[in-house]
């Protein structure tokens, strides 16, 4: 343990009942603190960044700023950061991008909050965890896009233009149209707008 208070524990979750609930849950046993707590994505960064914990808990779906993009800019900051995402919907495709992203563990948030400590506890100790339900979904994923034309599309959702797209990914605007072009054909879509509403539909976003 990192402190004589327990494992540091961040949780965000834009459900407040279920973020207190389960807070409190952890704390029960004594070796899980709870640091800090965040309703959204934007303020799970600021607060993570701030609080330094030895485990962020981090919702998947919230409001704005989305956990996945939320690890994103977290990671950016502390490398090392140790994550345990939780989801209702494991979506085809949402997990190679979360282990992507560095988080560690990922589970649904029907689990028992007793497995959930457990897991947290796991990855403070360096290891992994994945939900066999949560595996089990992420491997039915029929995506015919590539990682950059994923890319690409979820910048359109963001409401990017194709020269924001492009210096955002860090590449020349001409590579962006390709991609979109490429994820349009794929997709039968006749706009990248239209592509990018199919991909999330698909569950491949």
């Amino acid at each position: 343990m990192s402190s004589g208070n327990g494992i540091r524990v961040v949780l965000a979750d834009d459900e407040q009942l279920l973020r207190y609930t389960l807070g409190a849950l952890l704390a029960l046993d004594g070796s899980i603190a709870i640091v800090g707590q965040a309703s959204d994505g934007a303020e799970a960064v600021t607060v993570a960044i701030r609080e330094r914990p030895d485990v962020l808990v981090i919702d998947l779906e919230m409001p704005g700023t989305d956990g996945l993009h939320a690890v994103e800019s977290i990671r950016r900051q502390i490398p090392d950061q140790k994550i345990l995402m939780l989801t209702r919907h494991a979506r085809p495709g949402v997990l190679r991008r979360a282990l992507k992203a560095g988080v560690r563990g990922f589970m649904s948030k029907s689990a028992d909050p007793e497995l959930i400590g457990d897991v947290i506890r796991r990855l403070h100790e360096g290891g992994r965890w994945v939900d066999h339900d949560v595996l089990e979904a992420s491997m039915i994923d029929d995506s015919p896009l590539s990682d950059r034309e994923l890319d690409a599309l979820r910048e359109t959702l963001e409401g990017y233009s194709v020269k924001e797209i492009a210096a955002r990914l860090h590449l020349a605007p001409g590579t962006v149209r390709n991609y979109l072009s490429s994820a349009m054909q794929k997709t039968h879509r006749s706009t990248r707008q239209e592509a990018a509403r199919h991909a999330r539909s698909r569950g491949w976003l």
